[in-house]
């Protein structure tokens, strides 16, 4: 099923739940999962501005698979235990809007130009490695739920005051001339405390 296939069916799913929550919790914090992520987390901020609820601070888009992805490949390549490593990823969360920031990645692994491309092409192409893994008889189900439960996680870990929460998610953003992109947030008791910078590419 193609993202385009994806939008037909989840916006209007979206839509509705979203519909709901301005309802009936219109304070609580909103993480998107549901994919093309890149338009879903719009949608949600449209629903939420048309019934007067939206706060920027609350809605999340969940782009924690691909910082999983990045970051596991990374550590493959540099032979790195995984629990050590860092790399912010940037932009979307689909295909080439995808944007690992292996210059940022902690530890520091002196990889070639040529691996840096591969690792990237292989993190925004992840979700399709996947399908075609399982003849198109399935999707990251368990990795999604995995990814969206470290987000949730930090989320909460925030919601409780524990200070320097940060992770990447895609949110209104003034990074760049995009209303929405992904980048590192600081996550603290109302939801988004500060975007991140880009820093040095």
């Amino acid at each position: 099923m193609s993202r385009d296939d994806l939008f037909n069916i989840n916006a209007g799913i979206v839509k509705g739940l979203c519909s709901a929550i301005a309802k009936y919790c219109p304070t609580a914090l909103v993480n998107m999962i549901s994919n093309p992520v890149n338009s879903t987390v719009p949608i949600a901020a449209e629903v939420f501005k048309k019934a007067g609820t939206y706060d920027e601070k609350k809605l999340f888009g969940v782009t924690t698979l691909d910082v999983v992805r990045g970051k596991t490949f990374y550590a493959e390549k540099a032979k790195i235990k995984v629990a050590y490593v860092n790399v912010p990823v940037v932009g979307g969360h689909a295909g080439i809007t995808i944007l690992p920031l292996f210059s940022q990645a902690t530890p520091k692994a002196n990889l070639a130009e040529g691996d840096i491309k591969v690792l990237t092409k292989r993190t925004q192409d992840g979700g399709t490695e996947v399908v075609e893994a399982k003849a198109g008889k399935g999707s990251a189900t368990l990795s999604m739920a995995y990814a969206g439960a470290i987000f949730a996680d930090a989320c909460l870990k925030g919601l409780n005051g524990v200070p320097d929460v940060v992770e990447c998610s895609f949110v209104q953003s003034t990074v760049t001339e995009l209303p929405f992109f992904a980048s590192k947030v600081r996550l603290r008791k109302n939801g988004v405390e500060e975007v991140l910078g880009l820093s040095s590419l």
